[in-house]
């Protein structure tokens, strides 16, 4: 947060989203959501969810592959295909995601045109950060955004009295 103003910074807002979004995922193995931006504007937020049309995770169990679950679209590319249905360029934005990006997300991020991927969690050992590293994508961990909202209706409220 900043001190002066108590608006937290970029980073931290962007974040916040993101674990905002990640409320909204459908497999209980893995709630991690994403937030990409360009210029300080949200292009698009997607979460771990199931394709359209097919039943969810929570609802009905997940279905496990090689230990993963294949019934979800992963948060990244929610976040990518939310941007090419509505036409909207991917080309150099920054990814804010609640978890390190897998193997197969960080090559979708890559191929999209993202210039840097911003976590604050790390996922388990993939070749995201050797992927990241070869296309020149950069990683900034953060520390974990408060989790909570500091949304203050007593101080509005003075302030249009005034």
């Amino acid at each position: 947060m900043d001190k002066k103003t108590k608006r937290p910074s970029w980073d931290n807002y962007f974040l916040k989203l993101a674990m905002l979004v990640s409320e909204r995922a459908t497999c209980p193995r893995m709630h991690c959501g994403c937030v990409l931006v360009r210029d300080k504007q949200i292009l698009s937020t997607g979460y771990n969810g199931s394709i359209p049309g097919d039943e969810h995770c929570e609802d009905i169990g997940c279905l496990i592959v090689d230990n993963h679950c294949i019934r979800t679209i992963h948060a990244e590319m929610n976040a990518i295909l939310q941007c090419s249905s509505h036409g909207i360029s991917t080309n150099g934005a920054t990814a804010y995601v609640t978890n390190m990006p897998c193997t197969n997300c960080s090559k979708a991020l890559i191929a999209a045109g993202i210039k840097e991927v911003v976590i604050f969690s790390d996922y388990h050992d993939t070749f995201a950060e050797e992927f990241f590293a070869k296309a020149n994508v950069a990683i900034r961990r953060i520390a974990i955004p408060e989790n909570v909202i500091n949304y203050n209706l007593e101080s509005y409220s003075s302030a249009r009295k005034k």
